[in-house]
């Protein structure tokens, strides 16, 4: 008796926090996409973009081709689904709803080639960039910079699609198996490389060109903002072709420009632009040393 006094009193309260929370907590009016069909797109993805690393068993019973649309057809069937429910708490009427999320399905599934493109791309690059890869297949297989690259690709093309939610939930799975931070807003070029990648921090409008290579600890982040979501524009910075930046080095605010070809050293805290072609770090700290006496 104690016990069930207890739990329905806590019940009551608990329902009652429902009511006063500002965002729906329980309603059935509020749709959303499924946080495990979300990851199985991503994993079923990885198999058509790699499918001799990822495919298993059933690559060597069918054509390439069978084996791509069979995969493809579904990914179409839970992505439509999933962006339709991304989409319904904004587009309220059904027409509009099924022509919307016909649209980025399309849309999606048409750059799907041009994404694999860019992602051998980002092989290479960090098969080149790195003497201890032992080949592009080690690459593919286990380095999370590069599987943290290949889903923000997929999570940018819902992204400026317009589809909420789901870019993000993408990219935070990536973040957490990884420790990469890669908003799915970020514009990001051809051959771009992550060594280790730890920590590593790209915020929502950051620009990066071709060519660049980031190491672990790296952030490209914003100012802190005093207007909050009144801040509009553009918040983080833009790195040039063919720039590195090396650990821990900050660099923050959306007028910031690294230029092409620069090198920006460890644990450097950067808020101003950096000309094209330039080295840039902190003053080398003095080391003391004592002998330590019996």
């Amino acid at each position: 008796m104690i016990q069930k006094d207890l739990l329905r009193g806590v019940a009551a309260q608990i329902s009652e926090n429902y009511e006063k929370a500002e965002v729906p907590m329980y309603s059935d009016h509020l749709h959303l996409p499924n946080r495990d069909t979300v990851i199985q797109i991503i994993k079923n993805l990885q198999k058509v973009i790699f499918p001799a690393y990822f495919g298993g068993a059933a690559i060597s019973r069918v054509t390439a081709e069978t084996y791509v649309e069979f995969l493809l057809g579904e990914i179409f069937t839970d992505l439509r689904e999933q962006v339709s429910l991304a989409l319904s708490n904004r587009i309220s009427e059904p027409a509009e709803l099924e022509a919307k999320t016909d649209a980025v399905v399309t849309d999606f599934f048409t750059a799907l080639p041009k994404i694999q493109e860019l992602l051998m791309k980002d092989v290479q690059a960090n098969y080149d960039g790195d003497p201890a890869a032992g080949s592009k297949e080690e690459v593919i297989f286990s380095y999370p910079g590069l599987y943290a690259i290949f889903v923000y690709r997929i999570a940018h093309q819902l992204y400026v699609s317009g589809v909420p939610l789901i870019p993000r939930i993408m990219t935070e799975y990536a973040h957490g198996g990884t420790g990469i931070d890669i908003n799915p807003g970020a514009t990001i070029g051809e051959y771009f490389f992550i060594d280790h990648g730890t920590g590593i921090v790209i915020g929502e409008t950051t620009v990066i060109g071709n060519h660049v290579k980031l190491y672990q600890g790296v952030t490209l982040g914003a100012l802190s903002p005093r207007g909050g979501h009144a801040v509009v524009g553009k918040r983080h910075p833009t790195v040039g072709d063919g720039a590195t930046i090396y650990s821990g080095a900050s660099i923050l605010g959306g007028g910031t420009m690294i230029g092409a070809g620069s090198v920006i050293g460890g644990n450097s805290f950067i808020t101003d632009s950096v000309e094209e072609n330039t080295k840039a770090s902190i003053e080398k700290p003095k080391m003391i040393f004592r002998v330590k006496k019996n």
